[in-house]
C-alpha cells in the first residue's frame, strides 16, 4: 500500500480545498511507508506560513495496465 499527502487550504469564507501533492514530473506523489508519510505532513504543517494542513491519505490506487 501507497500512501499520498493532502493540503487542505481554507479561503475566508470557510471552504476548505482539498490538493494531491506532486513530485517532480507533477505525478500524484506516492509514499510507500504510513511512517514516512505523516512524518512529512507534520513537517510541512508546522512550516505552513499560510496556515495550511497536510494530511495523510491512504491506499493510493495503482493503474493497472
Amino acid at each position: 500500500m501507497s500512501y499520498n499527502i493532502i493540503k487542505i487550504m481554507t479561503n475566508p469564507n470557510g471552504q476548505k480545498t482539498h490538493v494531491l501533492l506532486t513530485d517532480g514530473l507533477s505525478q500524484i506523489w506516492e509514499i510507500k511507508s504510513k511512517k514516512e508519510a505523516e512524518r512529512i505532513a507534520t513537517m510541512l504543517t508546522e512550516n505552513s506560513d499560510s496556515g495550511w494542513s497536510y494530511k495523510v491519505r491512504g491506499g493510493a490506487c495503482k493503474n493497472k495496465q
